[in-house]
């Protein structure tokens, strides 16, 4: 019988090549028992995708994926390339915000919709790498004659998770300053990180990203930042760098006071996006490494993409493969599992990208549809030995994205016969053939090696995937209602408290209920809540009663 098919198979192939594509992709998704190893490998063949400009390849052959849902994403595909090209082209995303997505032209700029914007982006890249350069030769130093030695980086979201991605990829040994960064206002942690940085504090750079210059996140780490540095006998203004929007209030801030430098973080680039923009370049100067290269592997990567074919366009056929597996819902996980540890923080990176993209409540109409794809993972091969378990026998609602490099196997000598290099590879292939052989999807994205160029592409490619999977669900990648919405909630907490406090300021003894009963509206978890956080950090509070019985607590200040 199997002789039979692969002669089929064969014939096809002599007389009409689109006829074996076909064939092979309608078979059910095959596993890999004996009789079906020579029909894998054939699909294996014809889904392969290649670039030889990158050193990339991509295998969606694992996932199950037909010649009919290809046929059934035809149409959709038109209008998703179409919408990506309007894009490109200025077209306003976000209407509400009259605002253009433009992160695309920040690697292309000869796609930029006017003469101002492309020369604007040039000009940008200059700066920067002028910068760079003047700063880790010893031109820029700071007020005290010293060279920089570090950089404390403060931003949060794509503000963070981008330079990080990058530092940790491409950062070599003794190249560059010291990164160190500051991306979150736990207390604990922004003291730990100036006692890191010691007695370098003297030659620290300071780098703000904000872009609308009013995220209370960024604020409140530059304002700890500032307190701390000042309070050794250190200039800040001397030492410190503007990443955001042009007259957004740290801009202004930075002009008024003489900052060291200022970048601009167009208001067409949003977070999440910006690896390619002032965000992503600054620490790629300031480590040593090849900005240009790093912004030609995207721009290959962009035109790859921009082919209104699905076979032949990597993201359209990852973005085919998302929407299949989750049946249009998101409802598969996507676990992605770096097999090189240059790449062990691109989870956490893909997580924002992907998740702040498509987790909607509302498509386009205003039609509730709870759209998104959860991202989580870690790195091979440490999760053999940790959630692989769960992967290959637990609950199947995931699909593995792994990703390789291959230049790795030139970096350590074989010792016994035995390389690192071998016994990466070899985990990687079995836990692939493990999933597969239990009927879990997965694809395997591959380097050729790896460098700036190929990080870019490797971006690029996510960027451009999720971008064409919203299409295909009809929502908006690049607004965040949720996000706003976590923001106005935070606000509203954070009055509340400045209500209690200024209650509590009178020194007159309240119970929860009557705190309750003073404030407008507030929930009582979330009084409880604040109560207790503010009463357990600030010890000129006193409270009586039983945390076990919130009623009875009463609290006021000494």
């Amino acid at each position: 019988m199997i002789i039979d098919v692969l002669f089929q198979v064969i014939i096809h192939t002599i007389n009409n090549e689109q006829i074996v594509f076909i064939d092979l992709l309608n078979m059910k998704f095959p596993d890999l028992s004996p009789n079906n190893k020579e029909l894998q490998w054939q699909r294996f063949s014809e889904l392969l995708w290649y670039s030889q400009e990158l050193g990339m390849w991509l295998d969606i052959s694992r996932m199950k994926i037909t010649s009919a849902d290809l046929k059934d994403l035809d149409q959709p595909f038109k209008k998703a390339f179409k919408a990506i090209h309007e894009l490109e082209s200025g077209f306003i995303a976000n209407k509400d915000e009259s605002r253009m997505v433009g992160h695309y032209w920040l690697r292309t700029p000869e796609l930029a919709p006017s003469d101002d914007l492309k020369n604007s982006i040039h000009s940008q890249i200059s700066k920067i790498e002028e910068f760079g350069n003047s700063v880790l030769d010893g031109t820029i130093k700071t007020d005290l004659g010293d060279q920089f030695t570090d950089v404390l980086w403060i931003g949060i979201g794509g503000s963070s998770l981008g330079p990080i991605l990058l530092v940790n990829s491409l950062q070599k040994k003794n190249n560059g300053l010291n990164f160190h960064f500051l991306d979150n206002i736990d207390p604990v942690g922004i003291k730990k990180k100036f006692e890191n940085l010691g007695n370098n504090l003297r030659t620290t750079l300071f780098v703000v990203v904000s872009k609308s210059g009013g995220t209370p996140e960024p604020k409140l780490c530059m304002d700890q930042a500032r307190y701390i540095t000042e309070s050794q006998g250190f200039n800040w203004s001397s030492r410190a760098v503007a990443i955001t929007m042009e007259n957004s209030a740290l801009d202004q801030k930075a002009i008024d006071e003489n900052w060291l430098r200022r970048f601009e973080l167009p208001d067409w680039v949003g977070g999440r996006t910006s690896i390619t923009s002032a965000v992503g370049l600054l620490p790629i100067s300031l480590i040593k490494s090849d900005i240009n290269n790093f912004l030609m592997g995207a721009s290959i990567m962009d035109k790859h993409t921009r082919i209104d074919d699905i076979s032949l366009n990597p993201a359209a056929l990852l973005a085919s493969s998302w929407y299949i597996a989750g049946s249009a819902k998101g409802l598969k996980d996507m676990v992605v599992l770096p097999y090189c540890d240059s790449l062990e923080v691109i989870s956490k990176y893909l997580q924002q990208l992907v998740m702040e993209s498509l987790g909607k409540s509302q498509d386009r109409q205003g039609n509730l549809v709870n759209q998104g794809l959860a991202v989580y993972g870690n790195k091979g091969s440490t999760d053999q030995h940790a959630y692989v378990q769960q992967l290959r026998d637990g609950i199947d609602n995931f699909f593995v994205s792994f990703i390789e490099v291959l230049s790795n196997n030139n970096v350590l000598p074989a010792l016994e016969d035995k390389n690192p290099s071998d016994f990466l590879s070899g985990f990687l292939q079995g836990t692939r053939l493990a999933l597969s052989e239990n009927d879990r999807e997965n694809i395997t994205i591959t380097l050729k090696t790896f460098s700036e160029f190929q990080l870019g592409g490797l971006i690029a490619l996510f960027e451009r995937t999720v971008g064409l999977y919203a299409e295909l669900v009809n929502i908006n990648a690049y607004d965040q209602p949720g996000v706003e919405a976590g923001k106005k909630a935070a606000a509203e907490i954070l009055e509340i408290q400045n209500n209690i406090e200024r209650l509590l300021s009178s020194g007159k003894k309240f119970s929860l209920e009557e705190l309750f009963n003073s404030i407008d509206n507030p929930n009582k978890d979330s009084l409880f809540m604040i109560v207790r956080n503010m009463t357990i950090s600030n010890p000129s509070y006193d409270v009586t009663g039983d945390w076990m019985q919130p009623n009875t607590l009463e609290i006021r200040k000494t």
